[in-house]
């Protein structure tokens, strides 16, 4: 069984302050999560906004990575398979 999909990415990044915010959303179609970051530039240290922006989006990226993950480990559960932490995978999904 073969299939194709597009899920659509958007990053927003805030800067103010020396504190730069990142928004990830994912759109799958049927689900949107979306994901937070923060980045807080010490103010000893030189304005590069382009670290703030890396490590912000990272961040929120990251956060958007682990809600999907733990997303996916619900509905192998809701299937009646177990869960990735078990020793095997079961039904071939291995989390």
């Amino acid at each position: 069984m073969s299939h194709t999909l597009e899920w659509k990415t958007r990053l927003y990044l805030f800067e103010e302050d020396g504190t730069t915010k990142a928004r990830a959303t994912l759109d799958t179609g049927s689900t949107t999560l979306t994901g937070h970051g923060a980045a807080h530039r010490n103010p000893a240290d030189p304005d590069v906004p382009e670290i703030g922006d890396e490590l912000a989006a990272g961040r929120a990226l990251r956060d958007l990575g682990g809600q999907l993950l733990a997303l996916a480990e619900r509905d192998v559960e809701g299937v009646g398979a177990r869960s990735g932490t078990e020793s095997r995978p079961v039904m071939g999904w291995s989390l």
